[in-house]
């Protein structure tokens, strides 16, 4: 299976992805924001970092990237991608996905890791975890608040579509547990037809052995085999 990751001017996770696709053992190039051609791939990853500074707001300006328009075609065509952190707020920008990412409620740039719940598995980037299962995963940004309207909110919930939301030890989502203020504490969501991943932790930082926690391997181990989706 063969995994592209989007370089915009400003990406900084970019090497991070690669490093992971590789060690899961998967062929990977880079794909530079102004190529207008997929071809060949078979998983988009958009990376995490500060696209274009994050001017006007983040993910507004590279949502208008040459590579974009293609992104939206690879996505209709029902294959994966997975959007982290900046990938995230791009997603949304570009409306792949709903809601929108925010300034943090604290207004303070976030970095430590932070336990997650996985609240469901019926996609392929979550079908390798357990229902209910608590994780813990590297947490990097300004703008990770997640916002929607209620009718939003409540499709996302409906259709299953919140894979992710921040907690505690335990498992319990309180407020206490939420960096950044995400309603429903959520910190990962999927479309409607569940190829379309966007989560604000970082995946792809807890990916080696040598940083002591590989959990972050399963979100893209995951889209290799779609079993019990």
């Amino acid at each position: 299976m063969k995994f592209g990751v989007l370089v915009f001017p400003g990406s900084n996770c970019d090497a991070d992805c690669f490093n992971t696709i590789e060690q899961i053992g998967q062929p990977v190039r880079y794909v530079w924001h102004k190529e207008t051609s997929l071809r060949g791939l078979d998983c988009v990853v958009v990376p995490g970092g500060f696209s274009f500074g994050d001017y006007l707001r983040c993910g507004a300006i590279a949502k208008q990237s040459p590579i974009m328009e293609e992104v939206r075609r690879f996505a209709a065509a029902g294959r994966p991608v997975i959007g982290i952190c900046n990938g995230f707020q791009i997603l949304t920008e570009a409306g792949l996905l709903p809601g929108a990412l925010i300034s943090n409620q604290s207004l303070q740039f976030v970095c430590k890791n932070q336990y997650l719940r996985v609240s469901n598995t019926r996609s392929p980037f979550t079908h390798l975890f357990r229902n209910g299962e608590v994780v813990e995963m590297p947490v990097a940004h300004h703008d990770g608040n997640y916002v929607a309207d209620p009718g939003t909110l409540k499709e996302l919930e409906d259709e299953g579509q919140i894979v992710f939301q921040y907690c505690d030890a335990e498992g319990r989502l309180t407020p206490e547990s939420n960096p950044n203020g995400s309603v429903n504490n959520i910190a990962g969501i999927i479309n409607r037809s569940r190829n379309v991943l966007g989560m604000m932790p970082h995946p792809d930082r807890c990916a080696d052995a040598l940083l002591g926690n590989t959990v972050g391997r399963k979100v893209f181990e995951g889209v290799l085999s779609k079993v019990g989706i």
